[in-house]
């Protein structure tokens, strides 16, 4: 039998390792908050965003641009950390392998450790009797198809054999949990793959690489107000919403090497919250 490892906590656990964190446009958003908690852990991280996707939703894109999140994100780092940002429209079939290829430039090399596929299209469909193809293909393409792109493309870039094991994560939203989401069909669905993809992607890639998904349930990010807002709160036993820095706590862990022994799992991150069905 081995020895077994220190059970003491290293204060930056991603000291040296590299993240593209997809879907970090916001302050307000999971993947700013992710992407928080990665260089407070140490890791140098890309910001991908795709501002014209926050411009025509409700909440609107974050006023400040990207360059102030960056800004946010050195105040948690560590002196040399690297922090980059980009953007990138994630529903062209190329988009996913030229992300990943300019993340890793940037970074400093031909490697990246982590990859967070947080981005997801959001709104533009609705229950089954009012979807049509194209907003099927719509959320098919940016929710699930360029995820799996993503992923492929990091699998295909170097790792030498004394390389730390990649770690993914991505986000799926509780359609597969009691109640499902059949006011958001197209989300649903596409969702719905990328949640079944999670322990084939395991399997494929290990074990060079652990592949899991956070289901983080309902995070006020500033979608809903009033009434509906305060519906949605009453639902969790605590009474309130998770915040984004919620699941990002799931996320950034599952990066480490304690969540070594983890890969091709949906993990719910809920607090207990309580779906209703229809009669």
């Amino acid at each position: 039998m081995s020895a077994l490892p220190s059970p003491h906590r290293d204060p930056l656990p991603l000291r040296g390792r590299t993240a593209l964190v997809t879907g970090a446009s916001r302050r307000a958003g999971i993947g700013y908050a992710t992407a928080r908690r990665l260089v407070a852990y140490g890791a140098d991280v890309y910001l991908h965003h795709h501002r014209a996707h926050d411009a025509a939703q409700p909440w609107g894109s974050d006023p400040d641009g990207p360059e102030a999140l960056a800004a946010g994100l050195r105040e948690h780092a560590a002196p040399q950390a690297k922090i980059v940002h980009g953007p990138g429209d994630l529903t062209l079939p190329g988009a996913p392998a030229r992300l990943i290829a300019e993340a890793a430039e940037a970074l400093g090399g031909d490697r990246l450790d982590i990859l967070v596929a947080n981005h997801a299209l959001s709104g533009t469909d609705g229950p089954l009797d009012s979807v049509d193809a194209d907003m099927l293909d719509a959320h098919w393409a940016v929710d699930a198809r360029s995820v799996i792109l993503l992923i492929q493309a990091f699998a295909r870039l170097p790792r030498p054999e004394n390389a730390p094991t990649g770690r993914v994560v991505v986000m799926t939203s509780g359609q597969d949990v009691r109640g499902g989401m059949p006011d958001e069909i197209c989300y649903a669905l596409a969702k719905g793959a990328l949640a079944s993809s999670v322990r084939t992607l395991a399997t494929a890639l290990a074990p060079r690489i652990t592949v899991n998904a956070v289901n983080p349930g309902p995070v006020d990010t500033g979608y809903l107000r009033g009434e509906d807002h305060a519906a949605v709160a009453a639902l969790f036993p605590g009474g309130r919403w998770a915040v984004p820095d919620d699941p990002a706590r799931l996320v950034s862990w599952l990066t480490t090497d304690e969540a070594a022994w983890i890969t091709g799992e949906v993990v719910n991150s809920e607090n207990g919250f309580g779906r209703r069905t229809r009669p």
